[in-house]
């Protein structure tokens, strides 16, 4: 059995933070910021598996008097071994990622992350899903799928429903959208990624797969050309979510044909590789991203 050694910037924390009681006086002491002092003191609560501080005054329980004390003599005997570092350099973490994801869904979060974790430096590459572009080496990544992954470790990360969008002139253009007949022989833009079926199927129509029309790998591109006037797009919504909020993309009627969101049939996850999450900074920033999209 593998145990868990907590990451020495953790114990600082704890020492600091149990010595000066104040998140804010720890975070300058230690050059942090207070996000990253209450992650790091979180983050050794969940290794060591015990609470170790009262909640209203930073008061320490049994179990933090007597763990302090380990620390403490820990961190003395590091401090006075001849040359060595009480702080490592920073770790390391490789994130493949797809395209869209990482535009409206990561990037706008990833603050959260570096300020919680200064100590990890991030590198993001893309990979592309279904056409075996991928990131080599990467230490965790995200993938959009079925969730049949024989070759990796993973969890679910965020479900979504596709609506058809488009640009609002496309829509004063070419509307009344009124029900879902009313597609028939408008440009439908199309994508591996999001096959416009399951949205026939919702509505009752047996229609097959639409053979013409602009095609794109990439979600993002796709959302473009629709905003462009190309077309009209299936996009998950929460994808979609900043061409919605800037007025970009519009759903083609407030009718029930068009409002009745229909459930994608794949969803974001993130794989590893077994043993991966040995590493702290892997348990770090799954443990956050898995937070944040709750």
């Amino acid at each position: 059995m593998t145990v868990r050694i907590p990451p020495i910037q953790c114990l600082l924390t704890f020492e600091a933070l149990a010595r000066l009681r104040s998140v804010t006086q720890t975070a300058e002491e230690l050059c942090v910021t207070p996000s990253a002092v209450s992650h790091r003191v979180k983050q050794l609560e969940q290794i060591i598996g015990t609470k170790l501080f009262g909640r209203a005054d930073f008061s320490l329980t049994v179990e933090g008097v007597d763990y302090l004390a380990h620390v403490r003599e820990g961190l003395g005997m590091l401090q006075r071994f001849p040359g060595a570092a009480a702080m490592p350099g920073k770790r390391k973490l490789r994130l493949a990622v797809t395209p869209t994801f990482a535009r409206a869904i990561l990037i706008p979060r990833l603050r959260q992350f570096t300020e919680a974790y200064p100590e990890i430096d991030l590198t993001l590459q893309v990979s592309i899903p279904l056409l075996d572009v991928v990131a080599e080496d990467a230490d965790l990544m995200i993938r959009f799928g079925t969730g049949r992954y024989a070759d990796v470790e993973h969890t679910c990360l965020v479900k979504d429903d596709v609506t058809p969008l488009a640009s609002p002139n496309f829509v004063r253009e070419h509307g009344p959208f009124e029900q879902a007949l009313d597609l028939e022989g408008e440009a439908l833009l199309r994508s591996p990624l999001e096959p416009w079926r399951t949205w026939f199927a919702a509505q009752g129509l047996d229609w097959p797969e639409p053979l013409d029309g602009s095609q794109f790998n990439d979600i993002g591109l796709m959302c473009d050309g629709a905003a462009a006037g190309m077309g009209i797009a299936l996009v998950r919504l929460k994808l979609a979510q900043t061409w919605l909020e800037h007025g970009a993309l519009v759903r083609l009627s407030h009718h029930n044909a068009f409002t009745s969101n229909v459930p994608n049939p794949h969803a974001h996850y993130l794989c590893w590789r077994t043993g991966m999450m040995e590493r702290w900074e892997c348990v770090a920033f799954a443990d956050w991203l898995k937070a944040s999209l709750a």
